[in-house]
């Protein structure tokens, strides 16, 4: 496949051309990549209005994905977010006199969705879930989105999911898809972990299961740097979305897009039209094989989407962060640890000495060794919402910081949330429960912003 964004950045490195425009380092090493390192000039094209070596790179995107239409975002899936929301606003126009739009969204959202809400003035409705024993995961079921629309006041914009979720959970797309377009209600996936379900054996991408829209971070399981997303646009909703897609993501984004990202998207077309498909399949399996062999040593394994080790430490009877600390002695750092789990992220990339290291560490960890009972199972009960504003007026609210404690009772203004997950107990405009103190207490967390 050609790479036209890297083909016209070599050229132009080569071309050795005086650079009165920006970057200030002129293409001079400081760090190493500035050579590469341009803007918009003559001839790289315009990241949100292209129709050069931008907009074939996108549609290259698009075949390999089977979309309607796919944009580069250099900003990750957070502005994607942002712009999948605005997307659906402008397509339903403002009427004098209209409503607040709103969506129905499992409750496990990047706060990514609770800024676009704010900028946007969107309501959030939360989807009850079943029983679970973390914010990270929510499993909806058919049952319940569909008795949630039903009830609704007034017709949502969208449905909102987040699928996989930080411990590797996914939704059952395909039904909740179904459900959607029974109700003609667009589904929108938060699938920044899930770039790479598209090429698997059986695809499983949002897409493939019938979502309207879908954000990817490349850069969590593809070869890209950091910051790297797509936007996507399912072929069914190309008509309807596509003509405000650049629209939004031009309103939310810099104007100054990294040609670095930009050409790592680029490469990572070429990447993914040649032997990637293999490579994931041999990875799958053999990662299937890992998890049942550290099954089988005594080690608590979760199941868990393709790409992801997911340890159940609490099950073991420890501490998530204390193993951890604990692999870092054997040179391995997690992806995310909190009080009953750590979670590790592999892709094709991972060496052979990435997984003896693994194995070293699983023949000496303390959960074998010094074998413990089972942590007391911490059930995260469906939060109940108590609106005491609107998101956006909470969120461009006067506010201060206050001890959790002292908080109870308080109107939430900012999303408080460590990253990762960035997932928010509270969300602006709630009011503060004792049991969401509760839960900031539990995932560390001491102080929350309050409208003052």
């Amino acid at each position: 496949m050609e790479t036209p964004v890297v083909r016209f950045v070599g050229e132009y490195q080569k071309s050795k051309k005086t650079r009165f425009h920006m970057p200030g380092h002129k293409g001079h090493v400081f760090f190493g990549c500035e050579p590469y390192d341009i803007t918009e000039i003559p001839g790289a094209d315009v990241l949100h209005h292209g129709d050069g070596i931008l907009a074939e790179s996108q549609k290259n995107a698009a075949s390999l994905f089977g979309s309607g239409a796919t944009h580069y975002s250099t900003e990750g899936s957070s502005l994607c977010v942002k712009a999948m929301l605005a997307i659906l606003k402008m397509e339903q126009g403002m009427d004098k006199g209209q409503q607040r739009p709103f969506l129905l969204a499992a409750r496990n959202v990047h706060r990514s969705l609770v800024d676009a809400c704010a900028l946007l003035d969107f309501e959030l409705c939360f989807l009850p879930s079943q029983k679970q024993t973390s914010i990270c995961s929510v499993n909806i079921s058919t049952e319940i989105l569909e008795e949630a629309i039903l009830q609704s006041e007034k017709k949502p914009l969208g449905v909102y999911i987040t699928s996989p979720d930080y411990l590797g959970q996914m939704a059952e797309l395909a039904d909740l898809s179904k459900v959607c377009r029974k109700y003609d209600l667009p589904l929108l996936v938060d699938n920044a972990h899930g770039a790479y379900l598209h090429f698997l054996k059986q695809p499983l991408h949002p897409l493939d299961l019938g979502a309207a829209m879908c954000c990817d971070s490349a850069h969590k399981t593809l070869p890209a740097l950091t910051g790297a997303a797509y936007l996507h646009i399912h072929c069914d909703y190309r008509e309807r979305f596509e003509p405000y897609a650049v629209q939004a993501l031009a309103m939310l984004g810099s104007t100054s897009p990294s040609y670095l990202l930009l050409q790592s998207l680029d490469l990572c077309n070429r990447y993914l039209s040649q032997e990637y498909p293999q490579k994931l399949e041999k990875l799958v399996d053999k990662t299937t094989v890992i998890k049942q062999e550290l099954t089988e040593m005594g080690i608590c394994v979760e199941h868990s989407e393709p790409l992801k080790i997911v340890f159940h430490t609490a099950k073991n009877g420890y501490d998530g962060e204390e193993i951890a600390e604990e692999m870092r002695s054997f040179f391995i750092e997690c992806e995310y640890a909190d009080w009953q789990s750590v979670v590790l992220m592999v892709t094709p990339e991972n060496t052979e000495s990435d997984w003896e290291r693994l194995y070293c560490w699983a023949l000496e960890t303390r959960m074998i060794k010094k074998k413990k009972k089972a942590l007391p199972l911490k059930v995260v009960d469906d939060i109940q919402t108590e609106w005491a504003m609107t998101i956006r007026e909470a969120a461009f609210s006067r506010h201060i910081m206050l001890p959790v404690q002292e908080a109870v009772g308080k109107i939430c203004a900012a999303e408080t949330v460590s990253c990762p997950p960035a997932i928010p107990i509270a969300v602006c405009g709630e009011r503060i429960t004792k049991e969401m103190a509760e839960l900031f207490l539990q995932y560390g967390i001491e102080k929350v912003c309050v409208v003052d």
